[in-house]
């Protein structure tokens, strides 16, 4: 599995587990836990891969991904 389809396999969970708060919710749930507890390599992972298109990521993941500012890491 390439590092990218982990990161979007990890956030569709997140989205998921979170999806019975209701949408808005789970999208505000979902970005916490991303900036909460994510290293910034990840997120900055994430980002480059939404940048690309975000293929695999969930609506609500997507949505959460999108409230994150970016995050540069070399």
């Amino acid at each position: 599995m390439k590092p990218a389809e982990k990161l979007v396999m990890m956030a569709n969970q997140i989205a998921r587990n979170l999806a019975v708060q209701g949408e808005e919710k789970a999208v505000a749930g979902t970005a916490t836990h991303i900036r909460m507890f994510w290293d910034p390599r990840m997120r900055a992972g994430i980002h480059a891969h939404l940048a690309a298109g975000g293929e695999g990521l969930n609506p609500t993941a997507r949505r959460a991904i999108e409230q994150l500012p970016p995050v540069s890491y070399p």
